[in-house]
């Protein structure tokens, strides 16, 4: 039953928030009562607390299984692109806004563990695109990994990037545009035209 609470609130939380979904709601859609979700977890914020970090190590071995097939690095990162979107229900509730506003030190925890996880992969991903000709060779592999990590982060503001305007999806893809035509060869260039094209 453990499992299947977490399950089903993680379910609930990336479709419609980690502040708007109660745990009576929880218990509602398990066709439960409040008292059984308590006796596995002490409250919402623990159950919330669960919840992300499983989701976090979901999408980071999903990550891990992407770049360890050394595929193309421009394709890896739309390949990673998908995976994230796919995994985050294309993050429609804004799940990363209401967790900075609602549970401040879970998600700056959370942060730093992804910092740490993403930064090899995309440090791994821009050495390999030097050497194979689709990035620049002077290019600053840890500033540029940093930036990186800091635009993906940015782009999820919804303050900054209101949800109403585009979808999560359709940024990330504007930003991998961005990210990889700055730092592209012309080789890398005509990858990303091809990937691109297709994706349309």
């Amino acid at each position: 039953m453990k499992e299947k609470i977490l399950h089903t609130a993680t379910e609930l939380f990336l479709n419609y928030g980690f502040k708007s979904i109660t745990m009576d709601e929880i218990a509602e859609k398990l066709s439960i009562s409040k008292k059984t979700i308590y006796t596995h977890y002490k409250n919402k914020t623990e159950l919330v607390e669960v919840s992300v970090f499983m989701i976090f190590e979901q999408i980071s071995s999903g990550i891990d299984t992407i770049c360890a097939l050394k595929k193309n690095p421009i394709e890896e990162l739309f390949d990673i692109k998908e995976f994230v979107m796919e995994n985050l229900k294309g993050e429609r509730s804004s799940p990363h806004f209401q967790l900075k506003k609602h549970y401040p030190s879970l998600f700056y925890t959370l942060q730093k563990k992804q910092f740490e996880v993403m930064e090899g992969c995309v440090k791994e991903n821009l050495i390999r695109g030097v050497e194979t000709g689709y990035f620049r060779k002077e290019i600053d592999v840890d500033f540029i990994s940093r930036i990186y990590f800091s635009g993906v982060t940015s782009i999820k503001d919804i303050e900054t990037f209101p949800m109403g305007e585009k979808n999560m999806k359709i940024l990330m893809t504007s930003y991998l545009n961005y990210h990889i035509r700055a730092i592209s060869t012309s080789k890398g260039i005509e990858k990303l035209i091809t990937i691109l094209s297709k994706n349309r």
